[in-house]
């Protein structure tokens, strides 16, 4: 079985739709429409100056810019070239961009202007996102199980580990997101996080080509600006992070921007706090909450508009053809693990962390602890390594920092366990507050058991996080120690 490029199939079936509009931007960027026609020309241009610098089928070259209609010709270019594309992290320093060349063996490296120092710096052949092309290349059919890109994990445990996604997995999670989330051609989605991110490309992006929408990319995120976006492009579905989501709900556009058009919102990345869903509700909007993961496809549950109101806080079902497994359970909660079309082919160069997350019989086992409802519906309750034990008793941080940020005067919270010699382990929050730490306490101890309440307070500025909104909590133990 051999599968087509689905930017050419769509450029085939509806070529004069828009497919593409770039925001322009207060740095002066000029705003760009395009059809998947036009964009897809772009991409078959951009595939023929990867085989004019000797790029061959299965061969890697690292993507380093921001969001830009660029960077989509050459993600989509790979497919049509067969090379393996690695998206870079913009954030990322040379000594860590280093590490990731070697692992893949990089032959060659696209990059933005911005990046000419940083790249400088590695051992790679370098080429300039916006050189001119040479003669385009339509591609072939190719294997569904062929590796269309390599994500690097955030490598927040240790050195990043590339994720080998194939043609099958970016496809299938297309189609299953499109179909399940109830996608529409006349949908309009804005995207303001970024590209190199799994989410970026496949939580939204590609189901959205699939059926057919327009897309709607800023080349980052500000708040105002995704508001004003959001109203004169009339999007009708929109993803983000909970981190995202308060601050656009702290924007004073979000008490009067016009949503009359949006038929949903939806948030993945981390937990989302009640608080956060509730405040969007009152404004008449639906709001969702969704869950994925580099390894498994960002889209693994959904959830109807009704039950997004009598399941708050839920990620939903499990979407058709995924398997979800809860093991090692204790009482309701157990680890999660899945099984389906949408999962990687596992980690590459890297037999023994493959081993050890892809189970023989196929469930990949994503280190998430959730727990199931009579009616079937999933809810996260946490990292299983972030999971502590005081006192004989199991405690989960995203419990107390969903309670922390409920605090009016809580911009931000993150939760680690840290030594006692009395009850083995408790909490330490690091907070973004106005409150005092006697306040927060008083609120905590009316909220959750004794057991669960902070013994110590932290007060910083910012929370490390990674772009797509995960806290870094081994940079905040670091800092303990």
């Amino acid at each position: 079985m051999f599968d087509l490029d689905l930017l050419s199939e769509r450029a085939r079936v509806t070529p004069d739709r828009v497919a593409l509009v770039s925001v322009a931007t207060r740095s002066g960027t000029t705003s760009v429409r395009l059809t998947y026609a036009e964009l897809n020309a772009r991409a078959e241009r951009a595939a023929g100056t990867l085989r004019a610098i000797g790029l061959e089928a299965g061969d890697r070259f690292g993507l380093l810019a921001h969001n830009s209609v660029e960077f989509l010709d050459y993600f989509f270019a790979a497919g049509k070239a067969g090379a393996i594309v690695v998206p870079l992290s913009t954030r990322a320093t040379a000594h860590e961009l280093a590490h990731i060349v070697a692992d893949c063996g990089m032959k060659a490296l696209v990059h933005g202007p911005e990046f000419d120092d940083v790249t400088a710096q590695l051992d790679v052949p370098r080429h300039s996102l916006h050189a001119p092309h040479e003669a385009s290349f339509a591609g072939e059919a190719r294997d569904p199980e062929d590796v269309y890109c390599l994500l690097y994990t955030s490598g927040t445990t240790g050195k990043p580990k590339g994720v080998m996604i194939p043609r099958r997995q970016l496809y299938w999670n297309a189609y299953n997101t499109a179909i399940n989330w109830g996608l529409r051609d006349d949908d309009v989605s804005s995207i303001f996080t970024p590209l190199y991110h799994a989410g970026g490309i496949a939580a939204f992006l590609l189901p959205i080509f699939a059926v057919g929408g327009a897309i709607v990319l800023h080349r980052g995120f500000d708040a105002t600006e995704v508001w004003r976006t959001i109203e004169q492009e009339r999007c009708t579905v929109v993803l983000g992070v909970p981190t995202i989501w308060k601050m656009l709900m702290d924007a004073p556009e979000f008490a009067s921007v016009d949503l009359s058009h949006v038929r949903w919102l939806i948030s993945g990345g981390a937990p989302l706090p009640h608080f956060i869903i509730k405040a969007y509700q009152q404004r008449g909007v639906v709001f969702k909450q969704g869950y994925g993961m580099t390894e498994v496809g960002v889209n693994c549950f959904t959830m109807t508009v009704e039950d997004s109101y009598r399941k708050p806080g839920s990620i939903g079902r499990p979407m058709l053809f995924t398997e979800v497994r809860l093991e090692n359970m204790d009482g309701e909660v157990g680890e999660m693990s899945i099984r389906g079309p949408h999962v990687s082919r596992g980690y590459w160069n890297n037999e023994e962390a493959t081993r050890a997350a892809y189970g023989e019989d196929g469930f990949f086992r994503t280190g998430d602890l959730a727990r199931r409802d009579e009616d079937g519906f999933f809810y996260i309750a946490g990292r299983r390594k972030e999971m502590f034990i005081s006192g004989g008793v199991n405690v989960y941080p995203a419990e107390i920092e969903a309670e922390l940020v409920s605090h009016p005067g809580v911009a931000d919270a993150a939760v680690v366990a840290v030594p006692d010699d009395t009850w083995g382990e408790v909490a330490v929050a690091f907070v973004v507050s106005s409150a005092s730490e006697a306040e927060l306490t008083s609120y905590l101890t009316l909220r959750i058991a004794k057991y669960k309440v902070p013994k110590r307070f932290v007060f910083v500025e910012a929370l490390p996080r990674t772009p797509y909104g995960k806290v870094v909590k081994e940079t905040l133990r670091k800092t303990l120690a």
